[in-house]
């Protein structure tokens, strides 16, 4: 694996300093559905499954960090800089977001998860369009019916907000959301960005998909 140092865009952000994003890819699960192992280092086409993510994902964020718990070091070498949860447990996705808000250097914060390969190529723009219009705390990603409440851009002033609801023993993310005015964002044009692989079938249909889900 080689490592690049990507932890700053090589380019001036075109975004005004109060709209730049810090985007956290969140790989500190345990996988127990793909066996207990750290599921964004499981190989999908000859790369690790999250190298598939954040080739998506960093183009769209002025900070890329990734959110792990295990592998620390593996995880570095992807180039960007890796922190765990500050709740212990594995506490989930909303344990890896808090740590995120506290460490972003901007204001806002998109997350995706390790194991979506196919994230839209314009995920952050079009949670962000959104987020401005309706003046929301949260955008979310949504499919038809189906939310998608990891992929997400939320504001960097609600860890205080979070830290509260996790240090009560809040982890379901359906409940944090409903302390926030969040606006959802449809993407049913791209219903199958959003697939995620938990198991050794879905990483093997996946491996099909992917040359014609390859960003351009």
């Amino acid at each position: 694996m080689q490592t690049q140092d990507h932890a700053s865009p090589q380019h001036p952000s075109p975004r005004p300093a109060e709209h730049r994003i810090t985007g956290v890819l969140l790989a500190g699960g345990q996988g127990s559905r793909m066996g207990g192992v750290d599921k964004g280092l499981v190989e999908l086409a000859g790369r690790p499954m999250a190298a598939h993510a954040l080739e998506r994902l960093a183009p769209q964020v002025d900070e890329l960090l990734i959110n792990a718990n295990q592998n620390l070091d593996t995880w570095a070498a992807f180039g960007y800089p890796v922190f765990g949860d500050d709740v212990g447990g594995f506490a989930g996705p909303l344990a890896g977001l808090h740590a995120t808000l506290v460490r972003a250097r901007h204001p806002l914060v998109a997350t995706a998860p390790c194991d979506s390969p196919f994230l839209p190529a314009d995920l952050v723009a079009r949670l962000a369009a959104a987020l401005h219009a309706a003046g929301a705390d949260l955008a979310v990603a949504k499919t038809f019916d189906q939310a998608h409440p990891v992929f997400c851009l939320c504001r960097r002033e609600l860890a205080g907000h979070l830290g509260d609801f996790l240090a009560a023993g809040g982890r379901k993310i359906d409940r944090w959301y409903g302390s926030l005015k969040v606006v959802e964002v449809a993407f049913d044009d791209q219903e199958a960005a959003f697939r995620n692989i938990n198991t050794r079938a879905e990483l093997a249909d996946a491996a099909k998909a992917l040359p014609a889900q390859r960003p351009e």
